[in-house]
């Protein structure tokens, strides 16, 4: 039996897990949160601070393959662990790069990856001197997260609202749609990407709030996307999984927005939606197997369901048996027992041929479910 160790337990490690089992993997996990989603279903599940070197070595030194499910992780203790001939995929240096958005712009400048022009800032002084670069968009170069992190600037006075934190403000692109591409390589070099997929962002909250696959675009434009995201998967060298956000611009431009080296919430209705989903494939190449076949089975949405605003405390979930009605919908709770304003609590997939009624279903569960709390 095959056994895999993974840094963070949250939702995108309970997926892996449910689909590890399959192959019959065992999979171990590193969590600071002792009530994190895979506690129960983990084969070996300890408490730790992901980013303390000691806690992270000493967990890792333990087994022959390491992956994360998060990128706030100590990269020094993995980058030790690789040093000593553990396999940890994707590579520690991989996963630094991408935890500073600064060095991620640069490197897409410096291997021509189409993306919006940017300039480093060092902190609020700094911002507050960039006024001939408005609008734009003001992104801390580390710990920014599910939309935190984040602040839009339009005019002169937004910029008292920057971060006193090394950043960067890129130009605001006035986009027609954002898409996203998860891409798997294995050791071998084989590449593999998913179709594309359109993602709609809450209005405040700054995340996903539901995303369309296949993406509503020109097929010259989703081919476009494929070629950016495989381009920069090899150019990085990757081993694992690669989620590219991008932009697609009113003229037809297709440019990199983010990119995570993990399974990714654009990637959540391939459980149901494609012949092989985002966790088996993340899966097949860090193992360094044979990569599954991508392709769409079923048009289908993944909504994300959010903690109500206002409501902070033990998660009730309302209009749940609502949902359960409608045909083609498939519910994944992940076992989240607090719930607080915008946290995701779980996703619905939902399935169907005609992208009219699937929009309709989209719009009926939007209204339906809600993470609340009594208290």
């Amino acid at each position: 039996m095959k056994k895999i160790a993974v840094l963070g337990g949250g939702q995108l490690g309970l997926m892996m897990i449910r689909s590890a089992i399959d192959f019959n993997i065992e999979v171990a996990i590193l969590d600071p949160n002792p009530e994190a989603p895979c506690q129960k279903l983990a084969a070996s599940f300890e408490v730790g601070d992901l980013d303390d070197f000691d806690t992270v070595y000493n967990f890792g030194k333990k087994y022959d393959l390491i992956t994360i499910e998060i990128e706030q992780v100590n990269t020094k203790a993995l980058q030790k662990l690789s040093d000593e001939g553990i396999k940890v995929y994707p590579q520690p240096h991989i996963i630094e790069m991408i935890q500073d958005k600064r060095i991620q712009k640069q490197f897409y400048k410096e291997h021509n990856i189409p993306t919006a022009d940017f300039i480093l800032t060092e902190n609020l002084e700094d911002v507050l001197t960039k006024a001939d670069f408005l609008p734009a968009v003001n992104k801390v170069g580390k710990g920014g997260y599910d939309g935190k992190g984040v602040q839009l600037m339009h005019e002169v006075a937004d910029l008292q609202k920057g971060f006193d934190a090394p950043g960067l403000m890129e130009k605001l692109i006035d986009f027609e749609k954002e898409i996203s591409v998860i891409v798997a390589r294995n050791e071998q070099g084989e590449i593999k990407a998913f179709p594309p997929v359109e993602l709609v962002f809450h209005p405040t909250a700054n995340l996903v709030e539901y995303l369309l696959a296949p993406a509503q675009i020109e097929s010259i434009i989703a081919q476009r996307a494929i070629e950016i995201a495989t381009s920069l998967t090899e150019g990085l060298g990757m081993v694992g999984l690669l989620a590219v956000e991008m932009f697609v611009t009113k003229d037809g431009e297709v440019l990199v927005n983010e990119i995570a080296p993990r399974t990714h919430n654009s990637g959540h209705q391939s459980i149901e939606s494609n012949m092989t989903s985002q966790f088996e494939q993340h899966l097949r190449a860090i193992l360094n197997w044979p990569l599954g076949d991508t392709s769409l089975i079923i048009s289908s949405a993944m909504i994300n369901l959010l903690g109500e605003d206002g409501y902070k405390g033990p998660a009730v979930c309302q209009g749940l048996e609502e949902v359960l009605k409608v045909a083609g919908c498939h519910m994944h709770l992940y076992g989240k027992k607090i719930t607080k304003p915008f946290r995701k609590m779980g996703h619905v997939t939902i399935r169907d041929k005609n992208m009219h009624q699937l929009m309709n279903k989209i719009d009926f569960v939007k209204k339906t479910i809600k993470f609340i709390s009594n208290e």
